[in-house]
């Protein structure tokens, strides 16, 4: 039997966001690791929809936006691949950057002085007139500032809902849990599989949950296991047989009895045509 020493153990899926904080729009580099089984398209997931793709890599990166109407508050974002292996990460939405405006100062315009008339020249001695130019009072506006002032924050809004099954195979009678996130806090939530209720709990007041999915009666193949919570939550589990050989071991043996039994009788028949 071979051990996968700790070099070349697989690891589970992760994912992680550089930075894993900034303001709506800004860009985010998504990084991945531990997707070995499964080629085609790794998808990233924010708030139940794709927010990038990239081709399939056991390890790799994609850079993609925050969605511009992400209100300020924590986010799950999912990094998965064609085999529904799932990992999550946390982002958190931030203020956007507050913009001053600074109005610029007034310059007024020039002051021009009138031009001095002399008087006129008269046989007598003219009187000189003194026209005394007022003094010019200049006022300068001072710059203002405008900063819009500052509100409550909004209540952040819902993180993406994911629900987690613990196991990818099952048989029937083997044991299953469902775990997810995203519900309204305290909300009731029902487990549906083939139109049957297969489990029932209350989610937290963070909108997280745990229970155990039990299948009244199920047949080979893949099935969707769906929480309902006031939102509706998705998870896959494929059903299997376990193969036996004891039935093909019984009938070969029997199937050898009788293959005996004929090749005695045929030998008497022959025996008696001889004699």
């Amino acid at each position: 039997m071979l051990v996968a020493t700790p070099a070349t153990a697989q690891q589970p899926p992760a994912v992680t966001a550089s930075p894993n904080s900034g303001p709506a729009g800004s860009s985010a580099t998504f990084t991945w690791s531990g997707f070995y089984r499964c080629k085609g398209t790794v998808r990233i997931g924010w708030g139940g929809s794709v927010l990038a793709t990239a081709p399939w890599a056991a390890n790799g990166s994609v850079t993609a936006t925050i969605p511009a109407g992400a209100k300020e508050g924590s986010y799950v974002f999912t990094a998965s691949d064609e085999c529904n292996r799932l990992a999550r990460g946390t982002f958190r939405v931030t203020p956007a950057p507050v913009t001053t405006t600074t109005t610029p100062p007034v310059t007024p315009p020039p002051v021009t002085n009138p031009p001095v008339t002399a008087p006129p020249v008269t046989t007598r001695t003219p009187v000189v007139t003194t026209t005394t130019t007022p003094p010019v009072t200049t006022t300068t506006t001072p710059p203002s500032s405008s900063q819009p002032s500052s509100s409550a924050s909004e209540p952040a809004g819902p993180g993406a809902g994911v629900l987690v099954l613990d196991k990818e195979n099952i048989q029937p009678g083997d044991d299953l849990t469902a775990t997810g996130t995203g519900c309204p806090g305290g909300a009731d939530v029902t487990l549906k599989s083939l139109g049957q209720d297969v489990g029932r709990t209350v989610a937290d007041e963070n909108g997280e949950f745990t229970s155990p999915v039990r299948f009244t009666d199920i047949e080979p193949g893949r099935h969707k296991v769906r929480a309902e919570c006031g939102i509706t939550l998705v998870g896959n589990v494929d059903v299997t047989l376990s193969s036996s050989s004891g039935g093909t071991t019984g009938t070969l043996v029997v199937l050898l009895f009788f293959l005996l039994v004929g090749a005695a009788m045929l030998r008497r028949q022959f025996a008696g045509l001889r004699r």
